[in-house]
């Protein structure tokens, strides 16, 4: 069983916003691939939406909404990328609690 210092923070949020976290040994198991599978996801768009808003602030015809959709967006990724580097932080703080 894993101790509790070990759960992995999933990438999405339960009921309310709330974290979720996996409690396993298994790091193959199903759960754990889909939530590698998620990250990995989350961190192409990221990638994808940064180039994308490299490229909107850089036309000065685009227009309030646009930014504003553009920032809500952003907001969005930025908020899985943290969840993601949180998430790998605490396993790698696990793993190896002297490299950190």
């Amino acid at each position: 069983m894993t101790a509790p210092n070990e759960l992995r923070l999933l990438p999405w949020s339960g009921p309310e916003g709330k974290p979720c976290y996996l409690n396993t040994d298994d790091k193959g198991g199903y759960l754990s691939r889909l939530a590698d599978n998620i990250e990995a996801v989350q961190l192409g768009t990221a990638a994808d939406l940064l180039e994308h808003a490299s490229d909107t602030l850089g036309d000065h015809d685009q227009g309030p909404e646009d930014l504003r959709r553009l920032a809500k967006e952003l907001t969005g990724a930025l908020r899985d990328v943290l969840r993601v580097a949180t998430s790998r932080g605490h396993l790698l703080a696990v793993s190896d609690p002297h490299r950190l």
